[in-house]
């Protein structure tokens, strides 16, 4: 095998089975770091041994077999202590371990790190990066700060876990609806990352990751069927899915959804989506963050052609979000929403307003220059779109504003 053969089935195997390894080695030795650099020495042997050797039938039982071992040497290296030696020893007991609420490996590690000790943002962010599919820079971008500054956070919530003594156990039926609200913030935000990557070496949508949040949410919605915001979340995800065809162009640009083709749009998942949305509708229970952003992809999805979206019902549906959520984000994406309501005047005295609280968000520029592009306002537009294409990091999306701004007619 060469080493871009190996290499590529590392990467495969790093995507599917890393939290796994890390999951498995650290709940025996109840320690996150230890299993992380296990599970790192792990990956850097296959690396080493598998171009000569091949991939092992079994790569992910490889990986943990190896992990183990690296995990106890690390034990004994660090603690030289006969007390942690046969602590270490526990690893070869073949009793099977209680799998509590959750019979899904990637999903009880994503309930055990959301520990309600944690803060929200620290819970999101650690079980980010446990899962393995999203570096720092990655979760960094998603909550729009500093790549150091994740580090440090996630950096704190290990060291407070540690501090605290909070067991990293299988969260058992009475804990799962404590941790709900940050395993969906965890899934949503996987999702989002697959659906436009932002990571600069990789693919620009990431079918992996969109769809390995769509099976676990689909296996939350199992555990929890009765939870509103959990069908609110798998019905936006798979209404966002579903637009997933007429998502890049064949030249490898990003297509927006007034120019998609929606003849290529995914009908069973929007059967689906739709579905699970008139249902919270039929609850008449109040809704949430999750099922009101779903209900506005349905108001989309509903629409045979992009002249045809009802962007009253959208504006409308925002109010409530913003009630709900009051965020910077979500001011911006009412703002899209009002300036085809009333015009992109009225949307740009909005849009402008959060300058300060989304100065580093390249959507925020990219807003902004398209409204200004509307309004013929040419030079304070390329000005924006400058400023986006300097801050956007997915390829496809980049593309699109420069073609954008290469449009535009000086004034």
């Amino acid at each position: 095998m060469s080493n871009a053969d190996a290499r590529a089935a590392i990467a495969l195997v790093h995507r599917h089975e890393w939290a796994r390894v890390v999951a498995t080695v650290n709940k025996r030795f109840g320690d996150l770091d230890i299993a992380e650099d296990a599970a790192g020495e792990a990956f850097a042997t296959a690396l080493e041994r598998w171009p000569a050797d091949g991939v092992p039938p079994n790569p992910g039982a490889w990986l943990t077999t190896t992990a183990t071992r690296k995990a106890i040497d690390q034990i004994r290296r660090e603690l030289k202590r006969d007390a942690k030696h046969r602590e270490a020893v526990f690893v070869f007991d073949d009793e099977p371990d209680s799998v509590g609420a959750v019979d899904d490996d990637r999903l009880r590690l994503v309930f055990t790190c959301c520990h309600p000790a944690l803060s929200m943002e620290a819970r999101v962010a650690l079980t980010l990066r446990m899962l393995g599919g999203l570096a720092v820079p990655e979760i960094a971008r998603a909550f729009l700060v500093q790549e150091t500054t994740m580090g440090q956070r996630i950096s704190r919530a290990k060291a407070k876990i540690k501090a605290a003594h909070i067991p990293y156990r299988v969260p058992s039926p009475d804990d799962l609806p404590a941790r709900l609200s940050s395993v969906l913030a965890v899934l949503f935000l996987i999702f989002n990352e697959g659906y436009l990557a932002t990571g600069p070496d990789t693919d620009v949508v990431r079918d992996d990751l969109t769809a390995e949040a769509i099976r676990l949410t689909r296996t939350v919605r199992e555990l929890m069927p009765h939870d509103g915001e959990v069908a609110g979340l798998l019905a936006l995800m798979l209404l966002t899915k579903a637009r997933r065809p007429a998502r890049v162009s064949s030249s490898g640009e990003l297509v927006t959804l007034r120019d998609q083709d929606r003849a290529s749009w995914n009908v069973d998942l929007i059967v689906e989506g739709h579905q699970l949305v008139r249902e919270r509708l039929a609850s008449g229970v109040a809704p949430g963050r999750y099922q009101i952003l779903a209900a506005i992809n349905a108001v989309h999805t509903s629409a045979a052609d992009a002249r045809d979206t009802d962007w009253s019902q959208i504006v409308a549906l925002y109010d409530q979000l913003v009630w709900l959520d009051p965020s910077p984000i979500v001011a911006l994406n009412r703002a899209i929403a009002v300036a085809e309501v009333d015009g992109p005047q009225v949307a740009l005295s909005s849009v402008n307003k959060l300058d300060t609280a989304l100065a580093s968000y390249h959507l925020f520029h990219a807003t902004r220059a398209d409204l200004l592009r509307r309004l013929r306002r040419s030079d304070e537009a390329r000005a924006a779109y400058d400023r986006a294409i300097e801050l956007a990091s997915n390829p496809a999306e980049a593309a699109f504003l420069v073609r954008r701004r290469d449009q535009l007619v000086s004034r």
